[in-house]
C-alpha cells in the first residue's frame, strides 16, 4: 500500500495547528484509513486531548510514552507530550511504528512540533508537503517566514513547503497573494473560524487538494541515519533520563548526574548568546510586557530572528535538532522561566522545588522526583526569581533574602537566596493548576466520601465556624476552596491572604492580600491589619487563608460578634494540636491574657475543626471532623464525627483504609434545625461500618 505522509506545523504558537490536522485527518475516516501522528511536544491543544482518549501507553511501541488511541477509523498516534521526553524517545521503536503505519495506513497526518526535533524525523522524511498554518498579518508573516527559511535549512525543499492561511482571530489583515508574496511560496487553503459554516467545507477542499498531490518519493536529506546501540544514545542524551532507567545503577537512581563535556559546551554557547542578546536588546522591556500577548508576541519573534542570526554565525551549534532546541531554550531563558517553562505547562505537577542551579525536583500524585532540568548558573536562576516577583511589586536582595510571590495562574511561590540559602537560591512553587478542583474531583480521588460532603455543606450552609487544619502539602488550601463554594451566592465574602489563592466563585468576593514593607521599610500592611479593616466592610463570611500570627485574636473576635460561618486554615498534626496552636498564636498579639480566657474565646469561636493529612503513599484525605462541644475546667472539649482509619498498604504502595462515623450525636444537628438547613443523619448512619473498606 502507498502511503502519502503530509506534516503540519504552525508558525508560532496558538494558530490552531493541531484542530486543522485533527479535523482533516477526522474528515477523512469514512473515505480511508487514515492515521494522525500527535509530535506537538508542548502539551497544550494537542490531537490527543483534541479527540477526548485518555493516554494508554503501549510499551511494544516505544518504552518512552508512546500512546496509540483508535476510534471510529481513526488512528491517533501520542508520541509523547514534553520536548524533554521527545529528546528520550526510543527512536528505533519510533522508526518501527512509522514503517507500520506506512505499511497499514494510506494517508498519515503530522502535527509537528515547533522546534523540530530527531524523534519525528522518521515521518517526517516520508512527507509529500509541509503545511505552514499562518494568521494572516504582519505577526504571523513574520513568523512563517522564519519557520520557512528553518525548514529549508532542516533539508526540506522548498517546493514541497506550502501555506495554509488560517481565519480564527477574524478576517485576514493581508490578501491571499500577498502572502504568497511574501512568503514565496502557494497558499492552498484559507480556513475560516471553526464556527464558521464555510469550515467543514474548507477542509474537505484542502483534503481533496492533498489527496490529488503527485505521488513524491522519501527526502534523502531527513532519512533517518544508521545510528548507535540505544544504550549509547543514551549516553549521549544524558540530559534527559529517567529515576527508573533500567541502565541507571540502582545506588545512583536518585542521584544528580553529572553535566558532561557536551552540556557544558551547550551552555557556553547559551551565555555568550545572552551576551550578544544583551547588547542588542533591552532586558528591562522583556520584564515588563508579560501581561501583553501582542508585545510579548513581538518580542519572542524578535529575540527568535536575533538568536538564528547569532547561531549562524557559529559552527560549534550541531545539528539542525541541537540548532533549534537551544533556540528554544534561549527564548524561554530571555522571556519565560527557563528550564521552568515545561514544568509549568504539566497540570500533573503539583510542586516545583528548586535546589539550586543543579537540582530540580518536582512532585507528581504526592511523590517527589529529581527531574533533568538545570539552570546555567545562579545569575540565570535570580534573573527567573526576579522575573517572577517584579510585577507584583515584590524584591529580593541580601536586604530582603526571603519573599512569598504568586504567578499569573495562582502559583504560590516562595524564593530564598544567599546568604541564608547556603547552596544557592532556592525557589519552590505550589502549583494549584488553571482547573479548580470540584467536590467531584476529592471524591473520585478519595479524599473523602458523599455522606462527609453533606455533612460539610450543611455546616457552612448554617453559617458554623470552621478551621481546616493539616500538614504542609496537605491540602488546607484546595480543601478550603471547595468549602468556600458552598457559600450561599446572595453573601458578601472578604478573603485576606498573604499571596492571593483563593478562587471563589460567588459573585459578592473582595479579595485582600497582605503587603510587605518597601525598600524603606515602610508600606508594610499585615494579615492583622486586613482582617482589622475587614470588618468595616460589613461582611458576611470572613475567609483568611492562614492563620499563622497574631491575626488569630482577631480572628476569633470576629467570629464571635456576629461573623459567623467564617473561614480559615492553620498548620497543625491534630484537631486537638489546632486548639493548641490557636492558643499559641492568640498570645503572640502581645496581650497578657490568662490562658483560660484564650480558650473560652476559642471555644465559643469555633465550631468544627476539619483534619486533612498527606498519607504515605502521596495520597491527600480528611482523615477527621471534629467538633468544638464547649469547656470541661479549663480544657477545650471536642467530639470527633467522622474519622479515616488506616489498614495498611497494599501490593501497589496504596493506602487501604476506610471513612467511619464514630456514633456520636452531632451538636451541629441543632444549628442545623436552627438555620432550616436540610440534613440527613442516617448518611452518617449509614457510612461502612468497621472491616468494610470505602
Amino acid at each position: 500500500m502507498k502511503s502519502a505522509a503530509f506534516v503540519f506545523i504552525g508558525a508560532k504558537g496558538g494558530v490552531g495547528t493541531s484542530t486543522l490536522a485533527y479535523e482533516l485527518a477526522k474528515s477523512l475516516t469514512n473515505k480511508g484509513n487514515a492515521a494522525l501522528v500527535d509530535a506537538d511536544f508542548s502539551g497544550r491543544r494537542s490531537v490527543a486531548v483534541l479527540s477526548g482518549k485518555t493516554r494508554e501507553l503501549d510499551a511494544s511501541r516505544s518504552e518512552r510514552e508512546v500512546a496509540v488511541h483508535r476510534s471510529g477509523g481513526l488512528t491517533t498516534i501520542e508520541l509523547t507530550d514534553s520536548y524533554d521526553m521527545a529528546l528520550a524517545l526510543n527512536l528505533d521503536a519510533v522508526d518501527q511504528l512509522a514503517d507500520e503505519l506506512a505499511e497499514g495506513y494510506a494517508l498519515i497526518y503530522v502535527d509537528a512540533p515547533q522546534p523540530f526535533s530527531a524523534a519525528i524525523r522518521s515521518f517526517v522524511c516520508r512527507a509529500y508537503r509541509f503545511l505552514i498554518v499562518v494568521e494572516p498579518d504582519l505577526l504571523g508573516l513574520t513568523g512563517a517566514r522564519a519557520m520557512l527559511n528553518e525548514l529549508v535549512r532542516f533539508g526540506v525543499p522548498k517546493t514541497r513547503i506550502v501555506a495554509v492561511m488560517d481565519w480564527h482571530v477574524g478576517k485576514p489583515e493581508i490578501s491571499k497573494n500577498e502572502v504568497e508574496k511574501i512568503l514565496g511560496t502557494d497558499v492552498v487553503a484559507e480556513i475560516p473560524p471553526k464556527n464558521d459554516r464555510q469550515f467543514h467545507r474548507a477542509v474537505e477542499a484542502l483534503n481533496a487538494y492533498l489527496l490529488a498531490v503527485p505521488e513524491a518519493g522519501p527526502i534523502e536529506s531527513l532519512k533517518p541515519s544508521v545510528r548507535a546501540p540505544l544504550s549509547e544514545r543514551r549516553r549521549e542524551n544524558r540530559r534527559v533520563f529517567s529515576l527508573n532507567d533500567p541502565l541507571m545503577p540502582a545506588n545512583q537512581s536518585h542521584a544528580v548526574r553529572d553535566v558532561d563535556a557536551g552540556e557544558a559546551a551547550r551552555n557556553a554557547i547559551k551565555t555568550q548568546i545572552h551576551d550578544e542578546l544583551g547588547k542588542r536588546l533591552d532586558f528591562v522591556q522583556a520584564s515588563h510586557v508579560h501581561n501583553d500577548a501582542q508585545k510579548l508576541a513581538e518580542l519572542r519573534v524578535k529575540i527568535d530572528e536575533l538568536t538564528r542570526s547569532i547561531i549562524a554565525e557559529r559552527s560549534d551549534v550541531g545539528s539542525p535538532e541541537d540548532s533549534t532546541r537551544l533556540r528554544r531554550e534561549v527564548i524561554d531563558e530571555a522571556l519565560g522561566f527557563g528550564p521552568l517553562e515545561d514544568l509549568l505547562s504539566d497540570e500533573s505537577i503539583s510542586e516545583i522545588m528548586v535546589n539550586g542551579p543543579n537540582k530540580v525536583y518536582v512532585e507528581r500524585k504526592g511523590k517527589i522526583e529529581l527531574t533533568s532540568k538545570q539552570f546555567t548558573d545562579n545569575r540565570q536562576l535570580r534573573l527567573v526569581i526576579d522575573r517572577i516577583i517584579a510585577p507584583i511589586g515584590r524584591r529580593i536582595d541580601e536586604s530582603v533574602p526571603m519573599v512569598d510571590a504568586r504567578l499569573a495562574d495562582g502559583s504560590r511561590v516562595n524564593a530564598i537566596i544567599e546568604p541564608l540559602s547556603l547552596k544557592g537560591p532556592t525557589l519552590t512553587i505550589r502549583r494549584f493548576g488553571t482547573k479548580r478542583l470540584q467536590v467531584a474531583d476529592l471524591l473520585r480521588l478519595g479524599a473523602l466520601n458523599e455522606p462527609m460532603v453533606h455533612f460539610l455543606r450543611a455546616c457552612i450552609q448554617s453559617r458554623m465556624n470552621i478551621v481546616v487544619s493539616g500538614g504542609t502539602g496537605s491540602g488546607k488550601t484546595t480543601l478550603l476552596n471547595i468549602l468556600s463554594g458552598f457559600i450561599p451566592p446572595d453573601e458578601r465574602i472578604v478573603t485576606i491572604e498573604d499571596a492571593a489563592e483563593l478562587l471563589l466563585d460567588q459573585p459578592h468576593v473582595v479579595s485582600l492580600e497582605s503587603r510587605p514593607a518597601n525598600i524603606e521599610d515602610r508600606g508594610e500592611v499585615k494579615i492583622r491589619d486586613l482582617v482589622r479593616n475587614s470588618l468595616r466592610m460589613r461582611p458576611d463570611r470572613i475567609v483568611v487563608g492562614e492563620c499563622r500570627g497574631a491575626e488569630a485574636l482577631d480572628m476569633l473576635q470576629a467570629m464571635n460578634t456576629g461573623h459567623d460561618g467564617s473561614l480559615t486554615t492553620l498548620h497543625a498534626n491534630s484537631a486537638r494540636d489546632a486548639m493548641s496552636r490557636i492558643e499559641t498564636l492568640v498570645m503572640m498579639a502581645g496581650f497578657d491574657l490568662p490562658v483560660r480566657a484564650i480558650r473560652e474565646q476559642i471555644a465559643s469561636a469555633v465550631d468544627l475543626v476539619v483534619q486533612s493529612a498527606r498519607l504515605r503513599d502521596g495520597s491527600r484525605k480528611i482523615v477527621s471532623i471534629c467538633e468544638i462541644v464547649g469547656m470541661e475546667g479549663d480544657v477545650v472539649t471536642m467530639q470527633e464525627v467522622v474519622k479515616y482509619t488506616m489498614h495498611g498498604v497494599n501490593e501497589d504502595g496504596s493506602v487501604i483504609g476506610k471513612f467511619e462515623y464514630t456514633g456520636v450525636q452531632p451538636h451541629s444537628l441543632r444549628r442545623f434545625d436552627e438555620s432550616g438547613t436540610s440534613f440527613d443523619t442516617r448518611e452518617l448512619s449509614e457510612m461502612p461500618s468497621a472491616g468494610a473498606l470505602w
